[in-house]
């Protein structure tokens, strides 16, 4: 075994690793860029080596970088996690040119399931079915234009070197082609350095069911059954299972044996995962997309229902130990089911989210696993993957794991940065998700209701401001004192586009300018309980220089706090607009870069038409104007635009 191993990655993965590296009493080696000199993977490890500034291009996704930071501690062996380098070809060739064992597949398993093109080629010829499709390296959008005319729409676009969902674009008319095909390109060059990209007919309502295998340099070739990975949003999985709930035994054997056979056809050693999309009413029939030559996020479910940690058996196959087990020997046992905690707001459209943890509770206890990042005092940035921890809950059968699932992420405090739990508590309790009648496009048609911030969560953020008011003289107080009657302390709050406020005087509160109303709150620590109405609610509460954050079991809520500045400034504004009208101003809605600026200042423009476009998270946003009118651009391609920042102006003309 390795003597010490570098990982070559950041954020939860890396973590994991560095927790069987412990466990084997391997000597661990962190790499990390400047914006991630706190991050928790760091502290874990035995050693740690800056590696370059915050961009994944100047450090994560740098060769030269990653292969010094190996030669100056004397690792063995390089950890490549996944995402980043971990399918790419070059890097292990790298390795191997600097005498370090690359912890994955030999080279030509990575240069031919590295592409998607030519794996689906390669597979075919082995007799495995695969779906319609064109594209080459080298053929510009032209040629893919006029390629789609063969394949059909509607059509996925994915990048031929990516995974993780990243760039998948579905387009269901020719026109929306060309656009869609330079977005796709710029995501795949930004996320992967190659912008080949891939043209797939587009199957309706599939069930997307991936087989782990793992294969050593002996020629043994086994799987460890497959995940169920059909609940996507955009292309990216969401929740993950163990075993499928589609697939009867039978089944499971027959794409178990495909997927063996792809991994014998390339002579593949380490642990692979083949993905199928499968018919979810013929199971029987299934269809090759690709092999990802690497450890999948979702392999936590994998190890929880065959005992096996992966991420050691993949130490063992790169230092040359045999498997030590055959097929025989490969049980399931319950079910194990994944939810991924990503910075996002659900309620605004998944947009990334950032910001510093400033509040962490994780959950714990038995039949719950959590992989994860997160730290006290994390500063969540836009440069990476906006995926913070993966949640698991496993149990004897689906119900037990659904329902410890769901009370892991009910206890999962995170405030400093808003996540997607509310999303996903909503996710697990919808009853195709209860009863295991799911396909890939089940997300984007269900309807998730986003309850709006209750009063007695503006209860608690105005009486949270009225206990952290100045004291003092009546002349410097902040409570509203006047001589002879008192005057209600007014406190004002944004959640979204919406504005609320809120008056406290003598124990009551009026909010929203309805009839006050009596209140009380104590607090414990962040742990506050609110009386209204007769009521008692519960909740954690974090305040921060502006914003005012609210967990409770159900949801989470930041409610910005308008300071008197900010008040008349808005009330200002709302002098000069007409009753109903729309704010002229375009913010951003995230840190990011402008990657794409679609019209120019003074060009009329119509409600919904893209004018410019953000990247953040290694995901691209579009904004559009809110209505017709005469634009004023404000920002240019390339330039780095903060939260809130106003990028364009429409002016209704008329």
């Amino acid at each position: 075994m390795f003597s010490s191993v570098l990982v070559a990655n950041r954020g939860e993965i890396a973590c994991r690793i560095i927790e069987t590296l412990r466990r084997l009493g391997i000597r661990s080696i962190a790499v990390y860029s400047d914006a991630d000199a706190d991050a928790r993977h760091v502290g874990m490890a035995d050693v740690a080596v800056r590696i370059g500034p915050a961009a994944a291009q100047l450090s994560y996704l740098s060769i030269p970088a990653l292969i010094a930071a190996a030669k100056l501690t004397g690792a063995a062996a390089i950890h490549p996690g996944y995402g980043f380098l971990s399918e790419n070809a070059d890097f292990a060739r790298a390795c191997a040119d600097a005498g370090i064992v690359f912890v994955g597949p030999p080279v030509g398993a990575i240069d031919v399931m590295g592409d998607k093109i030519r794996a689906k080629d390669h597979v075919a010829a082995r007799g495995v079915p695969i779906i319609a499709g064109a594209g080459a390296a080298g053929m510009t959008d032209a040629d893919l234009i006029a390629a789609a005319q063969g394949v059909g729409y509607p059509l996925l676009i994915k990048p031929s070197a990516g995974g993780g969902g990243k760039g998948m674009t579905v387009v269901t008319t020719a026109e929306e082609l060309p656009e869609s095909i330079a977005g796709a390109r710029r995501v795949a060059k930004t996320a992967f350095d190659d912008d080949t990209l891939l043209l797939e007919r587009y199957v309706d309502r599939p069930r997307h069911i991936e087989v782990q295998v793992l294969a050593d340099g002996n020629g043994t070739v086994v799987h460890l059954g497959e995940r169920e990975c059909s609940l996507q949003r955009r292309h990216q999985k969401i929740i993950e299972e163990a075993p499928s709930p589609l697939l009867t035994p039978a089944q499971r054997s027959r794409m178990g044996e495909a997927a063996c056979e792809v991994a014998r056809s390339v002579d593949y050693r380490g642990a692979g995962t083949v993905e199928f999309l499968v018919s979810d009413a013929a199971p029987d029939d299934f269809f090759f997309m690709e092999m990802n030559t690497r450890l999948q996020v979702e392999h936590p479910v994998t190890e929880l229902v065959t005992g096996l940690d992966l991420v050691e058996q993949q130490l063992r196959i790169a230092a040359g130990e045999p498997l030590g087990f055959g097929q025989d020997d490969v049980t399931l046992t319950g079910h194990a089911i994944e939810a991924r905690l990503y910075s996002e707001d659900p309620a605004r459209g998944f947009l990334p989210s950032t910001g510093t943890v400033g509040y962490l509770r994780e959950a714990a206890g038995t039949g719950i696993r959590v992989d994860s990042a997160l730290v006290y005092g994390l500063v969540v940035g836009a440069d990476y993957d906006p995926m913070l921890a993966k949640i698991v809950g496993f149990g004897a059968d689906r119900d037990e794991a659904l329902r410890r699932l769901d009370a892991a992420l009910a206890e999962t405090v995170v405030l400093g940065v808003r996540t997607n739990r509310e999303f996903l508590r909503g996710l697990l309790a919808d009853p195709a998700v209860r009863e295991g009648r799911l396909d890939t496009g089940l997300i984007e048609r269900t309807e998730f209701a986003y309850r709006d911030p209750s009063d007695a969560e503006f209860a608690i953020a105005a009486l949270e401001r009225e206990a952290a008011a100045p004291t003092g003289t009546p002349w410097t107080a902040y409570r509203g004192w006047r001589v002879g009657d008192h005057r209600a302390a007014s406190y004002r709050f944004r959640s979204g586009d919406d504005i609320t406020d809120v008056a406290v005087l003598d124990g009551t509160l009026a909010i929203g300018g309805a009839e006050a109303r009596p209140a009380s709150l104590s607090r414990d620590g962040a742990s506050v309980r609110l009386q209204l109405d007769g009521e008692t609610t519960t909740a954690t509460v974090l305040e921060t220089d502006d914003r005012i954050w609210i967990s409770t079991a159900d949801a989470s809520h930041d409610l910005a706090i308008l300071t008197s500045e900010q008040r008349l400034a808005e009330h200002r504004a709302g002098l000069d607009r007409v009753a109903g009208a729309v704010a002229p101003d375009i913010r951003t809605p995230m840190p990011g870069t402008v990657v794409a600026v679609a019209v120019g200042t003074g060009e009329s423009v119509s409600a919904g038409q893209l004018l410019v476009t953000i990247e953040a998270m290694k995901m691209e946003h579009k904004m559009l104007a809110p209505t017709d009118g005469v634009v004023t651009i404000d920002v240019s391609q390339g330039e780095l635009v903060s939260l809130d920042q106003v990028v364009a102006r429409v002016r209704a003309v008329g």
